[in-house]
């Protein structure tokens, strides 16, 4: 398998080389390749750098992204912010986990093992039920939810025919909704797939915001869309 790898930054030429060689360290230099948008030039072995006026638009990472895709030369686009880096055991879990998705999600690790927002419903369709906590995270072997979920804009992969077809919305920016946006309306078209057996972890700690579901919260949010 072949992956392009999308970092997107403003800097941190640090993560960017942890990153690089969290992916050098296990997949072979034939299989890979790592794009990055912003911040300043990068020397580094597989690494394309793309440069990005910052002042264009403030923190106009859906532009980022989009320019991602489309400088991609595999199929399968990994996109991911400046503060994550592949696990070891990223790239086997994907030989034993197979090419046979279209959206993929990855478990997401903070640094002290927590969960991040990963495998997670999207609150606004979670309304109606009781949920004080915020329990969105499900999990990982719950795979018949696709159409009530999102993907963080922190990290996720797909087809490139598929973001090619689906880009991000340029019209917004940064904290402005733009992976929801994303998230439903791709969702009513493809499903959402779970690799378990990869992992990723955040380099610096992100409260995840959301928490993991309790079994009655489950049991009540299955019986709800079954109706």
């Amino acid at each position: 398998m072949e992956f392009s790898f999308g970092i997107i930054t403003a800097g941190n030429p640090d993560r960017i080389k942890e990153i690089s060689d969290s992916v050098q360290a296990q997949i072979p230099l034939d299989k890979y390749e790592i794009i990055v948008v912003g911040g300043p030039p990068i020397d580094l072995p597989n690494v394309v750098h793309i440069p990005f006026d910052e002042s264009a638009k403030p923190k106009w990472i859906t532009r980022k992204k989009n320019l991602v895709t489309n400088q991609a030369k595999f199929e399968n686009i990994v996109y991911m912010h400046d503060y994550i880096k592949i696990e070891p055991g990223w790239y086997s879990g994907f030989l034993e986990y197979g090419n046979d998705f279209v959206l993929c999600m990855n478990k997401m690790l903070n640094p002290d093992g927590s969960r991040y927002r990963d495998w997670s419903l999207w609150a606004e369709d979670a309304l109606g039920l009781n949920v004080p906590r915020a329990e969105f995270l499900i999990p990982y072997e719950e795979t018949s939810f696709s159409k009530y979920m999102y993907f963080s804009g922190a990290y996720w992969m797909a087809k490139k025919k598929v973001m090619l077809e689906y880009p991000l919305d340029e019209r917004l920016s940064w904290g402005e909704g733009e992976d929801v946006e994303w998230s439903k309306k791709i969702r009513g078209v493809y499903n959402f797939s779970m690799n378990s057996l990869s992992s990723v972890r955040l380099m610096v700690y992100h409260h995840p915001i959301f928490t993991e579901i309790s079994e009655d919260q489950l049991k009540e949010f299955k019986i709800r869309i079954a109706v």
